[in-house]
């Protein structure tokens, strides 16, 4: 009971942190989450509706939902699928990829201030515990064992 109610205080504190620290570039966390697996896609920052659903973990209609709001708001468009006419891609526009350059930065530099009271040693130790935890709950990425996610 300890460690499962530490982690949902480590949630809070961390999900707050978050919000503060995105609080500069006006995106929520759910929007940045959106644009940062866009960005991470690579050139050219698109992926499918139904690939942003896998890698979120949300319902078509939330992810709907969520690319209408964008789409507003000028960070992404739908654009049709050259590879199936029948589909739509959804791809970061240059304001997209401006906020969520910013957002990154500002993010890494929030989970370095959260983690900066573990050592090197510390941080790899609770990476390698939570990838394994996650396991239980989520397929690995590819697939495969360890040694296929990133840290």
């Amino acid at each position: 009971m300890g460690v499962i109610g530490r982690l949902g205080r480590l949630n809070r504190h961390t999900s707050r942190a978050i919000e503060a620290a995105l609080g500069e570039t006006g995106l929520q966390p759910w929007e940045f989450d959106v644009l940062a697996t866009l960005r991470r896609a690579g050139p050219p920052y698109a992926l499918s509706p139904g690939a942003l659903i896998g890698s979120l973990m949300i319902t078509s209609g939330t992810m709907t939902n969520r690319l209408d709001h964008l789409e507003r708001a000028g960070l992404v468009r739908r654009q049709p699928n050259p590879e199936d006419r029948r589909g739509l891609l959804v791809e970061l526009t240059e304001t997209g990829r401006e906020r969520v350059d910013r957002a990154l930065e500002l993010h890494v530099a929030n989970e370095h201030r959260l983690l900066a009271d573990l050592t090197a040693t510390e941080r790899a130790q609770l990476a390698a515990l939570l990838r394994r935890w996650l396991r239980m709950f989520e397929p690995p990425p590819g697939g495969g064992g360890e040694g296929n996610e990133p840290a």
